[in-house]
């Protein structure tokens, strides 16, 4: 899934600005949240004072989601394919922020489903974070390279597991609203199979059988589906009523 399978694992959100600024909002979050919070502590001892960055919600309920500048660092920071920096530029952050202004509307969507409390489902849900973070770890080299990276953006053991769990809800959300309703026709597939390598006959070249592709083009195929649905329906979110998106400090 660009909850990507975005959210670092898959790339199932793409993410557009939508901002609404509204003054009642805007105090709302200030007084849930003040500049007064917690410090992010770098590498080399600087430190920067945490901060509202956007609150997000849809409506459902009374008090907003908040985003903070740490989350914004925190996102950056997880993305294995980025190169790390102390202090990311604007285009970084507000990407991160447009990344994680979706996610939230998702999980808000998530969140109106009964959820199972049960042993059973907590360890399950526990073993899946878990497998997040050993992906994670993997993509980074080595588990201490992953480590190092949390180190240098104050991300501790249970922040990260945290967002993990809020991940996981994401896609098991996006996977149970998306994929199981997924379809792709033999035409497709014939169609895609000739497309990509009906040019390359008589050209000298090794032409696989369709047999040999069939279930990668069928896969990718889904995947594309998948992940153009998932879009139209961020984009929903996005623009249905109630949804607010407030950027209380532009980064």
């Amino acid at each position: 899934m660009t909850i990507q399978k975005c959210f670092v694992t898959k790339p199932y959100l793409r993410c557009r600005s939508f901002l609404l600024l509204t003054a009642h909002c805007a105090l709302l979050a200030v007084f849930l949240l003040t500049a007064h919070c917690s410090l992010l502590t770098y590498a080399g001892a600087q430190t920067v004072t945490d901060k509202i960055v956007a609150t997000v919600t849809n409506g459902s309920r009374a008090t907003p989601d908040i985003i903070t500048y740490s989350d914004l660092v925190w996102q950056l920071a997880l993305e294995p394919g980025r190169a790390f920096s102390e202090r990311p530029d604007s285009a970084a952050l507000n990407e991160a922020l447009r990344r994680l202004e979706d996610q939230l509307l998702v999980l808000q969507e998530a969140r109106k489903l009964p959820s199972s409390d049960t042993p059973e489902a907590i360890a399950q849900l526990d073993k899946d974070v878990q497998q997040k973070r050993d992906e994670l770890a993997k993509a980074f080299g080595t588990r201490t390279a992953f480590e190092e990276r949390m180190k240098r953006v104050g991300l501790t053991s249970e922040h990260l597991d945290a967002l993990l769990r809020d991940r996981v809800a994401v896609e098991r959300y996006l996977d149970f609203r998306f994929r199981s309703f997924v379809l792709v026709s033999a035409k497709e597939i014939t169609d895609r199979y000739n497309q990509q390598y009906a040019g390359l006959r008589n050209s000298g070249r090794i032409v696989p059988t369709f047999e040999q592709v069939r279930d990668r083009i069928e896969n990718d195929l889904r995947e594309e589906k998948i992940e153009s649905q998932i879009d139209n329906f961020v984009d929903t979110l996005r623009e249905q009523p109630g949804t607010e998106i407030v950027v209380v400090n532009p980064v």
